[in-house]
């Protein structure tokens, strides 16, 4: 970073050039995230994410779960906060033990990805990565959401039985969902905006200061001694060694992350290495999002000893079918 500071200090009419690859970037990357936000935003509004996860209840069944957890998962979809919260009373009650609050807890990652779908993924990581690598990246996400799913449903069929689960208890359980149908359309759409314009206000600046770090970092910094660093552990992994430094940055920020491989693309990667690297730093990232945020989050709704259940089975689940996926990606061969 000091040098370059130290760098534009010295040559100022350097700063012109990147400004002038900044900019147009930033701004049509912020047209598309502002639409793609707002449009998320309505869906949300309108109650289309419950739509979606309404499928949840299809699951529960073979994995042996009482319909209450059903409404939870649905919940989950529009708010992970409430759909968890509905799951710790079914459990404080008496209606699930902990090894099927586990299995449902499981069963919830799909749903609680289906939000990040319509709220960050599409609107806003498909603009800076572009079709092709987006949409790879968004579905090996998605995939890997559903498989972690698909293991709860499989884990419950195979250890819950009816000593697992108290039918008989009844709780009036309130998640907090929004109810629909209370606002007009106008009032939706006012809504959305409002939700919308905090999100760009956040992202655009954080965006244009990682550009242009990106840019002039590229511009005068040799990274070759960092890339000889990392082609051992690249060749090992069957990534260039510029994925060490991506992987760093998407570690930090996934925004920042994205925006940095996505020039890369055609060049130092491939779309399936691009997005097996975004991948790895997926796990490196949630590897510091466990401290920052999982765990608290978790002992608060839990306590510490059930939340550490929680975070340990969440943790090694991401990393197992995660590394599946990159797996996949470098290994097997495929026409995407």
């Amino acid at each position: 970073m000091a040098s370059v500071v130290v760098a534009l200090q010295s040559q100022p009419s350097a700063l012109l050039p990147v400004v002038a690859e900044v900019l147009p970037r930033v701004a049509r990357i912020a047209l598309f995230i502002a639409f793609g936000v707002f449009l998320a935003n309505l869906a949300v509004g309108f109650g289309l994410v419950e739509r979606v996860a309404g499928l949840s209840r299809f699951l529960t069944g073979p994995a042996n779960l009482p319909d209450e957890v059903g409404t939870a998962i649905l919940t989950t979809a529009a708010s992970t906060t409430a759909g968890y919260g509905m799951l710790a009373e079914f459990r404080e009650s008496g209606t699930l033990d902990d090894k099927a609050t586990l299995v449902a807890v499981t069963i919830n990652t799909f749903f609680g990805f289906v939000q990040h779908i319509f709220t960050f993924y599409l609107p806003v990581l498909l603009p800076i990565l572009g079709l092709r690598v987006g949409l790879l990246y968004v579905g090996s996400r998605a995939l890997v959401a559903l498989c972690i799913t698909f293991t709860g449903v499989f884990a419950g069929a195979l250890l819950l039985s009816p000593a697992n689960v108290d039918q008989s208890t009844t709780t009036a359980a309130d998640g907090g969902a929004q109810e629909r149908g209370s606002d007009t359309p106008r009032e939706v759409v006012h809504n959305a905006w409002d939700r919308t314009l905090p999100k760009l206000r956040r992202i655009v600046p954080r965006l244009a200061v990682v550009y242009t770090l990106v840019v002039v970092l590229t511009r005068t910094t040799d990274l070759t001694a960092l890339t000889e660093v990392a082609d051992p552990l690249a060749t090992i992994v069957g990534l260039p060694g510029a994925a060490i430094p991506v992987i760093a940055v998407f570690a930090l920020d996934t925004t920042a992350g994205a925006a940095t491989i996505a020039p890369l693309v055609g060049v130092d990667f491939t779309a399936r290495q691009a997005v097996a690297t975004m991948l790895i730093g997926g796990i490196v990232s949630f590897a510091v999002s466990t401290f920052k945020r999982s765990i608290p989050f978790q002992y608060g709704i839990w306590g510490p000893r059930f939340g550490s259940k929680v975070v340990a089975v969440n943790t090694a689940l991401k990393i197992v079918w995660i590394g599946a996926a990159v797996a996949t990606l470098l290994w097997i061969p495929s026409p995407l």
